[in-house]
């Protein structure tokens, strides 16, 4: 039990080159999944729902109707006004899970983490190097910060209109395409599916061919391999799946073994039988 509390997802985190369990990393990704849906559905309220509130219990007959033959009523509705505090912070808390999984120091403070680590306990772990995850992870702390803008975009306008010293940008209307919020959530969507149902991390196959383009030197083998590789079982121990092969083939040896005593058996029985005619 206290073992996943100890190493998290580190095969060994005093290594000069960290690697990680795949496992756990998939797990992770699967709950934290939940942002970017709970992301989705907020903006597909603002943006495909009605912007006003009808209170039923107030409509009046008109005793009218319109060009299509249908009563008018006369209603009491209030314009909804949109208030993302609640998004903000969970958007705060998703940055700080990017940025603290990237760390050795910073992961043992990561909720999501530490769940992860307790329930692939009792799983193979896979060992892939971080180094990577954190450009994955780099991507989706640069998505997170961009929403962020998204939502609160008054008040990043007014932080930089301070610090330029005039009015760059504008503080009563958001200065980012409508658009931009759908394409944020689809992609953090996207990237997180795949990386969760069929271990694919877009992230790291950017910074593969970063590497192989020599945009990024990475002094790691294994990183330079796009199809990367899981770190082999250097600790002097075998897993599970190996013990089982050796328990097999021995088994396998002692029934050959076993075959060959019993015809030698048989042949020196049969040996001094002789047939006259």
């Amino acid at each position: 039990m206290l073992i996943p509390l100890k190493n998290l997802w580190f095969q060994d985190a005093k290594e000069s080159g960290v690697y990680i369990n795949e496992v756990i990393v998939r797990i992770r990704a699967g709950i934290m999944l939940i942002i970017p849906l709970y992301m989705g559905l907020t903006l597909y309220d603002v943006l495909y729902t009605s912007t006003w509130v009808v209170d039923g219990n107030t409509a009046v007959d008109t005793y009218d109707t319109n060009w299509d033959e249908h009563v008018i009523y006369a209603v009491e509705a209030t314009k909804r006004t949109y208030e993302y505090s609640t998004q903000t912070l969970i958007l705060f808390y998703a940055l700080f899970e990017m940025l603290a999984g990237m760390f050795v120091s910073t992961a043992r403070f990561s909720p999501t983490i530490l769940i992860s680590s307790l329930l692939a306990k009792n799983t193979t772990p896979v060992w892939t190097p971080i180094t990577p995850k954190r450009f994955a992870w780099s991507i989706g702390a640069i998505l997170m910060s961009v929403c962020l803008v998204f939502f609160n975009p008054d008040t990043f306008a007014n932080w930089v209109n301070i610090v330029w010293g005039s009015e760059l940008l504008p503080t009563t209307e958001n200065f980012l395409p409508s658009g931009t919020g759908i394409f944020l959530a689809w992609t953090c969507l996207i990237f997180m599916w795949l990386e969760t149902v069929i271990g694919f991390c877009v992230g790291c196959k950017i910074h593969a061919f970063l590497v192989k383009i020599r945009v990024i030197k990475e002094e790691c083998a294994a990183c330079n391999n796009i199809n990367t590789p899981s770190k082999p079982n250097t600790d002097g121990r075998l897993d599970s799946q190996m013990i089982g092969m050796i328990l097999k083939a021995r088994g396998e040896f002692e029934e050959m073994s076993s075959n060959h005593e019993e015809m030698e058996t048989y042949q020196s029985a049969i040996n001094p039988i002789t047939f006259k005619k």
